[in-house]
């Protein structure tokens, strides 16, 4: 994966196949203390002790359809690659809970990419699941959580085309306020 909203993307989508019913997922850029750090955290079916213990090998997968589990093995290698730490826990019935933090100014630090479309696909994904992004950079932040929109729409389909328009625009433009290389 060449940007880190692939991996968001992909282990989000894992959250959603865990059942979760709310998903977060947090971005602190911090400049001064040269980190960036990404925190995904569910409430889905989580994972036991012993599936947890080796859940970033490669050959080790819930999937039927093939043997191989490569996005957090992935995830994990781009975060140690800038000299960052990966980390994930979870409890069974409760969820699970991953972080990266990646060397901000790291030459091997994959950009962000597109945070607006990631989040659009995974509204369309999953659009019963709740999901609550936040973005800090340097003390500013951004806020797109599902419920509040939701609660403006009422009866409208969040996953209608012009909804989904509409949050990868404000999504966009609330990035832009606050981390214009976030983009």
């Amino acid at each position: 994966m060449t940007e880190l909203s692939l991996h968001i993307l992909d282990i989000v989508h894992n959250s959603v196949k865990a059942q979760a019913h709310l998903i977060t997922v947090d971005i602190k850029e911090d400049i001064v203390a040269n980190t960036f750090g990404i925190v995904i955290t569910d409430d889905g079916c989580g994972m036991s002790e012993e599936f947890l213990a080796d859940v970033t090998s490669p050959f080790r997968t819930t999937r039927t359809t093939r043997r191989v589990g490569m996005g957090l093995s992935l995830f994990q290698n781009a975060a140690e690659q800038t000299g960052g730490t990966f980390h994930i826990s979870s409890k069974l019935g409760e969820g699970t809970r991953v972080e990266a933090v990646f060397v901000h100014n790291s030459i091997d630090r994959q950009p962000l990419g597109d945070m607006a479309s990631t989040m659009v696909s995974l509204v369309s994904l999953a659009p019963q699941t709740e999901f609550v992004y936040t973005h800090c950079c340097n003390g500013e932040t951004f806020c797109f959580d599902t419920r509040q929109i939701r609660e403006v729409l009422g009866e409208v389909n969040i996953t209608e085309p012009e909804i989904l328009e509409w949050i990868a625009s404000y999504i966009r433009e609330g990035l832009a306020e606050i981390a214009p290389e976030a983009e």
